[in-house]
């Protein structure tokens, strides 16, 4: 359920700030929403929603390339009344990401790399 309140409180942050939002199914290879900008244009963004119910990190999976979506929202505390998000590029995640010494050697996005000002509540970064 964390998953899902995370994608509709993006959802619902993008379209009170004028944009077009379609979650795609849960689970689905790819993005986990596509959003358009209601004023005409065409452009259409894809958008990976990560949430988390505390600061943690992100788990990225053993292979950096296989990320797609262009941007990336992490959502904090997505169960309380006032959700936190950032948003960052995909080189970005990329770029701060660090990995596991274990035997899995999986990628990792640490709360202290996306948890800064310049990501926080960065809506007007999506273009």
């Amino acid at each position: 359920m964390t998953g899902n309140a995370g994608i509709f409180h993006v959802a619902w942050e993008l379209s009170r700030r004028g944009w077009n939002v379609m979650p795609t199914v849960r689970n689905a290879r790819g993005a986990d929403l596509y959003a358009a900008p209601v004023d005409g244009e065409n452009s259409v963004i894809a958008i990976q929603s990560k949430a988390l119910s505390r600061r943690a990190a992100v788990p990225l999976g053993t292979n950096l390339e296989r990320l797609r979506s262009r941007w990336w929202i992490i959502t904090l505390g997505v169960n309380s009344d006032n959700p936190v998000c950032y948003i960052l590029t995909l080189d970005e995640v990329r770029e701060l990401a660090s990995r596991d010494k274990g035997p899995n050697q999986a990628y990792w996005l640490e709360a202290k790399n996306y948890d800064r000002p310049e990501f926080r509540e960065a809506w007007h970064r999506l273009v």
